[in-house]
């Protein structure tokens, strides 16, 4: 794989977070892992760049954006329920999110993150992220950040570098 920079989403993205997605692939390809992401707040963006980077179209699997109640129940299988019981921003939701992508595609690891990257509604965190990664045969590990009301930006760029994070931590525990 070419250490090539993600070209559509590089005028924006921080370095930083461009060069964790490419390590992120390299060591996906290495590992001979699919890659998967089911995101809501973040909006396709970890998919997206994940595509950005030319030489490692095999390590990505698929994407899935669930960003009403309605499209986690429909493509992922998550129960009306246990959304209606934890709320759709929750540690329930985001790790049945990671295991509903493992279930409903072919790869290895999954990344799930849902949580309020603009204004929450009354009541609720301006800035809740939960995250959650699924491994194939594995176990399913949980994150919550509390970015605080910095903006719906600069949280979607903070959720980017914790799901890299996060995702290269379970490729390395392949």
């Amino acid at each position: 794989m070419s250490e090539q920079e993600a070209e559509t989403l590089s005028p924006v993205l921080p370095d930083d977070v461009e060069e964790a997605a490419g390590a992120l692939l390299k060591a996906a390809c290495a590992a001979r892992a699919k890659l998967v992401t089911a995101e809501s707040c973040t909006g396709g963006l970890l998919a997206s760049l994940l595509t950005d980077i030319e030489g490692a179209s095999h390590a990505f699997e698929r994407g899935f954006v669930v960003y009403s109640e309605e499209s986690k129940c429909a493509l992922l299988g998550i129960r009306r329920e246990r959304i209606d019981s934890c709320g759709a921003v929750s540690k329930e939701v985001a790790v049945a999110m990671a295991q509903g992508a493992i279930t409903h595609s072919l790869g290895d690891v999954a990344l799930a993150v849902t949580g309020y990257a603009g204004e929450a509604p009354k009541g609720k965190e301006a800035g809740l992220v939960h995250f959650a990664w699924a491994r194939r045969g594995g176990e399913t590990v949980h994150r919550v950040e509390h970015f605080g009301d910095i903006g719906r930006g600069p949280v979607r760029i903070n959720a980017l570098r914790v799901a890299l994070d996060m995702m290269r931590q379970a490729v390395d525990e392949l």
